[in-house]
């Protein structure tokens, strides 16, 4: 099984390492390699542009793909599923104009012109709204396009709006919220093992945020402890040989750990050991 993942860019290293944490370890990394082999031996990973994922997995090249929702949008196949978001990669595609100008909602564009990087996503986000727009498919610099009367307005990526400030530009509409997916091909998406990938990685991001708690509770004092742990469910009890306390481990979120800790010290609980989660299996 092939996975695309982006060759560069904000993209790769988020990805690799995510990879990397679900057990996929990439063995082989080099520079200006295409294809790179990981410790299962049945899958191997395929660098590629982010923008060209989608194709490369709507076309069987790869089965999976990571890339943005931009991208899978903007590229307009219609054999892809989503499996996962991923978490990472956040952004907004967002229309702009001139601050000083006379564009302060969509319609205020029905005949004019826009200019962006994203044509495909650009021209379904208009038709929806049944306004007439002149899209120019730009490569660069779209935020400098309407100081220089090739568009009325852009519509282009954005995180926190830093560089459309900067560029006297005004958010008019949110376009796309998107972030990192796992696609996979239709045809394959049910198969085992694209489904032990996503598996995989989704036990990553399900342990980002929690902790393991394990700490030794006398057994009269149970009932008190177990009413101040926030975890998933129900703890987990077992007796400690020779001894009148009994284990009790939990999983709970890593923001409450600080205040839980000083309950379950008040309500008894000693030796109360904290540790990371590197995935969890739901």
């Amino acid at each position: 099984m092939r996975i695309a993942v982006p060759n560069k860019g904000r993209l790769h290293e988020p990805a690799i390492d995510l990879l990397d944490r679900a057990g996929l370890h990439v063995v082989d990394g080099a520079d200006r390699k295409l294809y790179a082999d990981t410790v299962d031996p049945d899958v191997t990973v395929l660098y590629a542009r982010a923008a060209d994922i989608p194709e490369y997995v709507a076309d069987g090249a790869a089965d999976v793909g990571i890339t943005g929702l931009d991208q899978a949008r903007e590229a307009a196949v219609d054999n892809l599923t989503e499996l996962l978001d991923l978490g990472f990669g956040s952004c907004r595609l967002v229309l702009a104009a001139p601050e000083d100008g006379e564009i302060d909602a969509v319609a205020d564009l029905d005949g004019g012109r826009v200019a962006t990087e994203f044509p495909n996503v650009t021209r379904a986000f208009f038709e929806d709204r049944g306004v007439d727009v002149d899209i120019t498919e730009v490569s660069g610099a779209t935020e400098l396009t309407p100081h220089v009367d090739i568009a009325d307005a852009i519509v282009d990526i954005t995180s926190t709006g830093t560089t459309l400030r900067m560029n006297r530009l005004a958010e008019v509409a949110d376009v796309l919220e998107s972030s990192v997916r796992l696609f996979a091909r239709d045809d394959v998406a049910d198969d085992e093992k694209v489904r032990q990938v996503g598996m995989a990685l989704e036990s990553v991001l399900s342990a980002e945020g929690k902790r393991y708690l394990m700490m030794n509770v006398p057994e009269d004092r149970l009932d008190d402890v177990e009413g101040v742990l926030p975890g998933m469910g129900g703890p987990t009890v077992m007796d400690i040989a020779g001894s009148d306390a009994v284990a009790v481990h939990a999983v709970v979120d890593e923001r409450s750990v600080f205040e839980t800790i000083n309950d379950l010290k008040a309500h008894g609980a000693e030796d109360v050991l904290v540790t990371e989660i590197e995935r969890l299996v739901e």
